[in-house]
């Protein structure tokens, strides 16, 4: 694997990057070199115009356990967990803490979490920041904050009531219960429950990297406007993405692959 740091390690292969968490002892636990490790990983591919699809998954027993017990204290003065704008940089609408999550909403292409074991606290919102979400069914997920008499602060309380509505997200965050990958299915959290997380999510990478990126990262970007925008914007975003699509060389490629019946052969995104 190409280790960009100790904390989270990935590969690029045919399009798709393999990212992993990469503390299993600690059972992936955000300290500040996770935090760090995860904002350079999503960095790097945001830039990395190979990459058609992702896939965020965490090594050993579980995805992510949350915060590192050990970290609170260090934790409390840090710019990861000050409060926006304190923690900004470069022009960044998040802190730091916020932008190991946001940082894989603002990749190009679609990122899926592979979710098995734990996915508590911070590592419940980590989850939330991908675009789809392939659970084990007893996988235990948690916005476990209030335990500790905190809130959701990696951008979970924006990102949770698009998914599952705004009554059950005030319901779990004022609650802090588990919920199980079964649960997290019926109620929006999981987009689908597999036994083998990992590979059924490397299997959808592969499938989503096969289409044309132009495409792919267009509906993703119109699909994630749904709702932020007014309909007028939405309706125009359309109109400009199909026109830059139509006769390009791959949207060309499409058809002519789909009636040759052989695999297309796309040109990576620009």
């Amino acid at each position: 694997m190409t280790e960009r740091s100790d904390r989270v390690v990935y590969t690029v292969e045919d399009g798709v990057a393999d990212v992993r968490l990469n503390r299993p002892e600690k059972m992936n636990a955000l300290d500040p070199a996770m935090f760090a490790a995860l904002i350079e990983v999503g960095e790097e591919l945001k830039g990395d115009s190979r990459v058609r699809a992702v896939v965020l998954s965490g090594e050993g027993r579980s995805f992510c356990a949350g915060l590192d017990f050990g970290s609170f204290q260090a934790m409390a003065g840090d710019s990861t967990r000050e409060a926006a704008p304190v923690g900004l940089k470069g022009g960044r609408i998040t802190a730091a803490g916020q932008q190991a999550v946001y940082v894989w909403t603002e990749i190009a292409a679609p990122v899926i979490a592979a979710v098995h074991g734990h996915a508590l606290g911070g590592g419940f919102q980590l989850a939330l920041g991908a675009d789809i979400r392939v659970v084990h069914p007893e996988a235990q997920m948690s916005v476990l904050e209030i335990r500790w008499g905190l809130i959701p602060d990696m951008t979970g309380t924006q990102f949770l009531p698009r998914l599952v509505g705004l009554d059950v997200a005030k319901e779990l965050t004022f609650t802090g219960r588990m919920v199980s990958g079964l649960e997290a299915s019926e109620i929006g959290l999981a987009t689908r429950l597999s036994e083998n997380t990992r590979d059924d999510a490397l299997g959808l990478a592969y499938e989503i990297a096969s289409k044309s990126p132009q495409a792919i990262q267009g509906a993703k970007e119109l699909l994630d406007m749904a709702g932020q925008v007014s309909l007028e914007e939405g309706f125009a975003a359309e109109q400009r993405h199909i026109h830059s699509l139509i006769g390009s060389p791959n949207q060309v490629e499409a058809v002519k692959a789909f009636f040759e019946k052989r695999p297309a052969a796309f040109l990576d995104a620009d």
